[in-house]
């Protein structure tokens, strides 16, 4: 018979450390720390996003369990605010989940079980297999979901730079001193530590040297006559999913008002 830790996340809406969440907030109370591969596989789930709220799964409450055998086995189970959430979302939530912990040296196999969903079958079944998303809803599917992820990622630079230039906006910094600002030459915070990482992820540029100011979608850089509609955007963006964060966050709290099952 083997023997499981267990670190079971609250159902709270505050970022884990290391990934602050929209409003910078401190971890979640209440969080179980155990020692082993539970709690280090717990920590790589930290990694993995909402896709649309650009938040980590951990911080919004959605991973219900966490275990690991002593042969190494991990379970995670997971649960979302609603049970007809997208499926292409919850898709890579637990495809993203299964690489987060799979990766963890120690953990000899995994398993991500998504709860109370319409098409937890196939999105279970399809992240055990590793199949994809198109093999997993034969038929239904017509993509893979590269194409979402980066439009989600694109979206998370443009909130990233509305973080990042707010403050230099109301400190007075005019548009042409804006486009002439380099990422290195910006004052050190976690929105820019973010904001460079989310760059990254698409492959953009996120050296000292690149620009503040570019667009997500060619990687070119803003002229000084393109900023206040770029700025306008970012803000709106930002805004959109602080919004999108409030709601999910509600239907979540109705949904499962202990906070955490078992």
């Amino acid at each position: 018979m083997s023997v499981s830790t267990d670190s079971r996340i609250p159902g709270g809406h505050s970022a884990p450390r290391g990934d602050p969440g929209p409003q910078g907030q401190l971890p979640p109370r209440g969080v179980v720390s155990t020692p082993g591969l539970a709690s280090t596989a717990l920590a790589a789930l930290t990694t993995v996003r909402d896709p649309e709220l650009d938040t980590p799964i951990t911080a919004l409450g959605f991973v219900a369990s966490c275990t690991v055998s002593r042969e190494g086995r991990a379970v995670v189970r997971l649960r979302l605010p609603t049970f007809y959430c997208a499926p292409n979302f919850s898709y890579l939530m637990a495809a993203d989940a299964y690489d987060a912990v799979i990766a963890v040296p120690g953990i000899t196999a995994a398993e991500v079980i998504l709860e109370d969903h319409f098409a937890s079958d196939e999105i279970n079944a399809g992240v055990a297999a590793q199949a994809g998303f198109v093999a997993s809803f034969d038929g239904e599917a017509t993509s893979e979901l590269g194409d979402l992820r980066a439009q989600f990622l694109r979206k998370a630079v443009m909130a990233g730079t509305h973080q990042v230039c707010r403050p230099l906006v109301d400190a007075g910094v005019s548009p042409a001193e804006l486009v002439a600002l380099t990422l290195g030459a910006v004052p050190a915070s976690p929105e820019l530590d973010r904001l460079r990482q989310r760059r990254g992820e698409l492959g953009l540029p996120v050296g000292d040297d690149a620009p503040l100011l570019l667009d997500p979608a060619t990687g070119e850089r803003i002229l000084e006559p393109g900023v206040p509609l770029h700025l306008r955007r970012a803000r709106v963006t930002q805004a959109s999913i602080e919004a999108n964060t409030s709601i999910c966050s509600g239907m979540f709290k109705t949904r499962y008002p202990d906070g955490w099952t078992v």
